[in-house]
């Protein structure tokens, strides 16, 4: 069965397809194709405070090719959301209004912690019994979005206002900082049973680079040993010798930051880079809601 979702983000706005199975009693999502736009609305959104009339025009023509996609593909369902620099524009509703005007795309611009729920959704990942809860660390170009998991169920989320693009425009509060810290250290006691899954574009780089590709992990040495790496080129020559595009040069660097942070206040070891995001968690709450709707038709 065939889905669709498509986030806008703050650094860029993906499309994505998947054939979607279940498999074993857990659900299954397979890529059957992804498509990356980077638009960044932080930009704008983050110096301005409003999403530019050039912005909006990008925005816009992208939104008019995904939808043409999705009439071709024909999905049994999508579901498009917008996240941080949506959620922090003043001119948010009349850019949604005319996109759902021009398109018939209906976005939903979601909370942080709506953001973490979604990203979670995919949750299938099994651990090892010495760890007593999963930690789903999603890095955005707006924002961070951390989950505490145990027994598959959420029992602890928070949303914190750094991001990748906000780093760049030098954006992100101290205080949000000592905020994140202090909310991990509420889960001090666990520090050594927590397993953390990380997500987003520059993590998912990163691992492929500098971690282990066989387990899909990288570990605290190795994204610290990745910062050193990256932070001796210049953006140009991360672009012409690393072989990086242009909107993933500047922003893992921020990225890294981060969750070398984020290991080094809650002594974990290393990140799992399972290649997840929101838009993955898109589809599998959109062949939820299908499914749902399926079961109630028959009743």
């Amino acid at each position: 069965m065939l889905f669709a979702s498509i986030d806008i983000g703050t650094n860029a706005v993906r499309l994505l397809f998947a054939n979607v199975y279940v498999r074993n009693d857990i659900t299954v999502a397979e890529k059957a194709s992804l498509i990356r736009i980077p638009i960044r609305l932080g930009d704008d959104v983050f110096n301005l405070n409003r999403i530019s009339d050039t912005k909006t025009d990008d925005l816009l023509k992208t939104m008019q090719a995904f939808k043409l996609l999705i009439d071709v593909y024909h999905p049994l369902g999508f579901e498009t959301c917008a996240t941080a620099a949506m959620r922090e524009a003043e001119n948010s509703a009349e850019v949604v209004e005319r996109i759902q005007n021009e398109t018939g795309l209906n976005i939903r611009v979601i909370t942080g912690l709506e953001e973490a729920e979604i990203v979670t959704a995919s949750n299938n990942i099994a651990i090892k019994k010495r760890y007593k809860y999963k930690m789903y660390v999603d890095v955005g170009g707006g924002s961070t979005e951390i989950s505490l998991l145990q027994d598959h169920k959420i029992i602890a989320s928070k949303s914190f206002k750094i991001g990748t693009i906000r780093y760049l425009n030098e954006k992100v509060d101290e205080h949000e900082w000592e905020k994140m810290q202090n909310w991990l250290k509420a889960f001090k006691d666990d520090f050594g049973k927590i397993y953390v899954i990380g997500s987003g574009g520059n993590i998912n780089k990163i691992a492929k680079i500098y971690g282990r590709t066989d387990t899909n992990m990288v570990y605290l040495n190795e994204l610290e040993d990745a910062f050193k790496h990256l932070n001796r080129y210049s953006l140009t020559e991360r672009i012409e010798k690393l072989g990086l595009r242009p909107d993933r040069a500047d922003v893992i660097i921020p990225a890294s930051i981060i969750f070398i942070k984020i290991l080094q206040w809650m002594k974990g070891d290393f990140v799992h880079v399972p290649k997840i995001g929101l838009v993955d968690g898109l589809i599998y709450k959109v062949h939820g809601e299908y499914l749902r709707s399926l079961n109630q038709n028959l009743v």
